[in-house]
């Protein structure tokens, strides 16, 4: 058997059991950003590490800015689905020794304006050679505030979920320069009772089974709602990934109310209630079409 024969998911689920953790890790691997108690305070402290893979993540007319944009931009998306604050970051970059110098501190320019948009410093990393395609890897450390803190767990029945933004098409050059969520995150759990969240990293198809199996629950969507990317059909909304958005869950109490103020703030941005959690049943169980699933 092989990595092809079972997924990313499943190669997960016998890998995450087995790493060791100590007493201060309230959340391993498996969601969007491990988290751990500081020695001393009341904040939580967030780690990520996330790559890009030439031929794998951009291609190499791809522009070297737009890559390391990327690069950054992909774990700060995580801290989005946390509601974290990124601080510090490290880079690691492993490339063929023939890698033009331009194309090489253009990488780093896209590296450090995704940083300073976020306010995250750069504080060190590694280079090492290859014979295969450029690799970069990016690790994200931060913090969140015990009650802003949000996993991808805590769905209940009868939650309203909520999608930001559109879906589908990134294809066409936002999976290169898309805008990590995390001011609209850090807005949603200042005002609002957020149970769960994601990212949308690998499509609604993939990301939104993931939050409901996190939670615990069965879920419902109305397809023909999804807020589309312009000239999208439903099954790419479904199914094309790297959108970056944020997919959320929360009480219907709380739904309308969550509308009108995010409309007032974020007027640029749609938000779209797509479903909704439901306890898990056998019989009334939806299915959607795959997003993306690494080693497939």
């Amino acid at each position: 058997m092989n990595l092809r024969q079972i997924g990313e998911d499943e190669l997960l689920r016998k890998i995450a059991p087995h790493l060791p953790l100590n007493r201060f890790v309230l959340s391993g691997a498996g969601d969007d950003c491990a988290v751990a108690r500081f020695a001393a305070g009341d904040d939580l402290l967030l780690l990520k590490t996330d790559c890009v893979v030439e031929g794998i993540h951009f291609t190499p007319r791809a522009k070297a800015r737009d890559v390391g944009w990327k690069a950054m931009a992909r774990p700060l998306s995580d801290f989005a689905a946390v509601s974290g604050l990124p601080e510090f970051a490290l880079v690691t970059l492993i490339a063929p020794a023939t890698t033009a110098l331009r194309w090489t501190t253009d990488l780093y320019r896209g590296l450090e304006k995704a940083a300073r948009a976020f306010d995250v410093a750069i504080v060190g990393g590694e280079t090492s050679r290859t014979d295969g395609p450029v690799a970069l890897s990016v690790s994200v450390a931060g913090r969140v505030e015990k009650h802003r803190w949000v996993s991808r767990s805590g769905g209940k029945a009868g939650d309203e979920l909520f999608v930001t933004g559109r879906l589908g098409g990134s294809i066409r050059g936002k999976h290169l320069r898309f805008i990590p969520r995390i001011h609209e995150s850090r807005w949603l759990t200042k005002h609002f009772r957020i149970h769960a969240m994601i990212d949308l990293s690998d499509g609604l198809g993939a990301d939104l089974p993931r939050l409901a199996s996190a939670s615990k629950r069965g879920f419902e969507i109305d397809e023909a709602s999804l807020p589309r990317t312009r000239g999208c059909t439903i099954w790419q909304a479904i199914s094309d990934g790297e959108d970056y958005e944020l997919l959320f869950a929360t009480s219907p109490q709380d739904a309308g109310n969550l509308q009108t103020k995010w409309h007032r703030k974020f007027p640029q941005l749609p938000l779209t209630r797509i479903g909704r959690f439901h306890q898990p049943s056998t019989i009334n169980h939806q299915h959607l079409r795959a997003g993306y699933v690494h080693f497939k």
